[in-house]
């Protein structure tokens, strides 16, 4: 079976295994484990920021961020399809006392003056004041899409000139970096807070990143603690985050490749695939309203896809755990689920 539901899905390679099994540990919430020390110093650096603090996932690094940069009654502006909207079960509220404002986007991006246009009067005794601004990169939900440098520069701008935090969740950075051309601390340096995770594109089991200035990831540890995220002996776990930084990066490269490939080769033969929508490691599929049928037909030929929030439209996600020849057999057995249907309904 060829599993193209996420890049969450891969298993640790032999060598990270290895390097899983040797690392060095320590009591991690006295700061003595000098593997999560060593991770979170280069993985600051990494993120361009001064300070960072290893956290079991992104969902509980984006949480901390949202805390630490509002208070209760502030009103925080996102996408509206972005994960900190959907995915996170209302945590913004739930945990922060947040109001969310989803704000339309375009490829999963928004514009300066749709910020604008939400800031609210902080003087009114009525109103939840805007403090806040999250951006998504890349955009899950719109298939991986990345924000383009000037884009997300004029965003931090227009945060900055109106006092509003601004926080970047990088679940899946790395694929952004590549896909403009830059490197992740270059994207994450004008952000208050910036989140990476581990467990997707790069390959680990699990883990995460937050990172920001001291003042601010003083406060986030003291929010590990609040949310449950404190360790003991986590350097087997950061361990993994070293091995993939050293190793897995680069490779990222191959991921966007494989799913051009995996596009150019769909759209070849016949299959609904927007080529433009292809930046990264996802491909998004339009396979009309049987969407159920069409899953469960691709799983018939060997291949496992995922849902959307689109309702017409699955994805399939390249990462470490496909190869190219994945990919060859990947066109041929969801090209073979799709168009036999097609020709059956057109035969009635």
């Amino acid at each position: 079976m060829i599993d193209l539901r996420s890049d969450t899905l891969t298993e640790p390679t032999a060598e990270m295994r290895e390097a899983i099994a040797r690392a060095p540990v320590g009591d991690e919430q006295k700061r003595e484990d000098p593997t999560v020390n060593e991770l979170e110093r280069r993985g600051a650096e990494f993120l361009g920021q001064e300070e960072a603090v290893f956290l079991p996932t992104a969902t509980m690094a984006n949480q901390i961020a949202l805390q630490i940069l509002s208070r209760p009654g502030d009103a925080l502006l996102v996408e509206r399809h972005a994960h900190i909207m959907l995915s996170e079960l209302g945590g913004p509220a739930a945990h922060s006392g947040l109001l969310t404002i989803g704000l339309t986007g375009t490829q999963g991006r928004f514009s300066p003056d749709q910020v604008v246009s939400e800031i609210r009067d902080r003087d009114s005794v009525h109103v939840p004041p805007t403090r806040l601004v999250a951006v998504e990169n890349t955009h899950n939900s719109a298939g991986g899409r990345a924000w383009p440098l000037d884009e997300l520069d004029a965003i931090v701008a227009t945060c900055r000139e109106h006092d509003l935090a601004v926080h970047l969740d990088g679940a899946r950075l790395v694929n952004a970096a590549v896909a403009v051309g830059a490197d992740c601390a270059r994207l994450g340096r004008g952000f208050d807070t910036v989140t990476l995770c581990f467990s997707k594109g790069l390959g680990c089991p699990l883990g995460a990143l937050i990172a920001g200035s001291s003042q601010l990831m003083n406060e986030a540890r003291r929010g590990k603690h609040y949310f449950g995220g404190a360790m003991r002996q986590a350097g087997i776990v950061a361990a993994a985050a070293l091995y993939a930084l050293d190793h897995h990066v680069d490779r990222i490269a191959d991921d966007h490749a494989r799913a051009r490939r995996l596009a150019e080769g769909l759209a070849a033969s016949g299959v609904n695939v927007d080529l433009d929508q292809v930046e990264t490691n996802f491909v998004q599929i339009d396979v009309g309203p049987d969407r159920a049928g069409a899953i469960a037909r691709m799983k018939e030929e060997g291949v496992l896809v995922s849902t959307t929030v689109h309702p017409t439209v699955v994805r399939a996600v390249t990462h470490l755990d496909v190869d190219d020849e994945d990919v060859e057999t990947a066109v041929s057995a969801i090209t073979a689920a799709l168009t036999t249907r097609t020709a059956a309904l057109r035969a009635r």
